[in-house]
């Protein structure tokens, strides 16, 4: 059974999410506060999560530095790649990039329709399942249009001026020079989307729509805070390569085959 965890202090958007998942056939937690839910993590239970839905406003902390919590602390590890969707009744755009920045997959800006959230959480998880299946369509085939449909779904072995890369979509372990790389969900898509077209340059927009099924444009720069996340850590690896390359008033594209 899908399970969804609920980090949400108002009691009214908590019950009627819970209405909402219910007639999806899904159990949902709810916590009503941000010191229960490092803990929740810990147990036993969180185990079958399939998502959680934080708040950013929390009585007793912040949602944002939560979902770093989460995305970083050694013994929750296992939930690292958990989808998180953020709830925010604050319309300061800042707020919703720092959000994605710091590791969510989305958001639902107050007020809103829960049946919208639900869409949202379907499109995640459709997005990764796309990943882990198996595919016979040939890696080298590219949609300019959309690239988001040329994300493998297959493992995967790339060689380029950069080195070899190796996809695994059973654990969805991305490796460079033989090291894994410790991505976000987003990070990852970004450079598998670069991956299926190393020669072509997309866009912001672009790498926007290949990670997200309601991409808001308006957050388009957000793309380059995480190109920069992925290039800090492809520097530890090896500081003297530049895997990604920006071209100017343009977007950015992988090194060439």
């Amino acid at each position: 059974m899908t399970h969804i965890l609920l980090v949400e202090d108002d009691p009214a958007i908590a019950m009627s999410l819970k209405v909402t998942c219910k007639r999806e056939g899904w159990q949902i937690t709810w916590l009503d506060n941000a010191s229960s839910v490092l803990p929740m993590l810990r147990s036993d239970a969180a185990q079958t999560l399939s998502a959680i839905i934080l708040d950013v406003g929390l009585p007793d902390g912040d949602g944002l530095s939560l979902c770093q919590q989460i995305r970083h602390t050694p013994d929750i590890k296992a939930l690292k790649d958990i989808p998180i969707v953020f709830l925010t009744a604050r319309s300061d755009e800042v707020d919703r990039i720092l959000g994605l920045e710091m590791g969510g997959d989305d958001y639902c800006a107050k007020p809103f329709s829960p049946r919208e959230l639900v869409a949202r959480l379907k499109a995640i998880w459709r997005r990764e399942q796309l990943l882990s299946q198996q595919s016979s369509a040939p890696t080298n085939s590219v949609d300019n249009d959309n690239p988001s449909n040329n994300m493998t779904r297959q493992a995967l072995t790339f060689e380029c001026q950069s080195g070899i890369w190796h996809y695994q979509p059973l654990n969805y372990s991305l490796m460079w020079q033989e090291q894994k790389l410790e991505l976000s969900n987003t990070e990852r898509k970004i450079l598998l989307t670069l991956l299926q077209a190393p020669n072509q340059v997309f866009s912001r927009e672009q790498l926007l729509n290949a990670v997200s099924d309601y991409p808001d444009h308006r957050l388009a720069r957000t793309i380059d805070s995480h190109i920069k996340s992925i290039r800090k850590q492809l520097a530890v690896i090896d500081e003297h390569i530049e895997v990604i390359h920006t071209h100017r008033g343009l977007g950015y594209a992988l090194c060439p085959a």
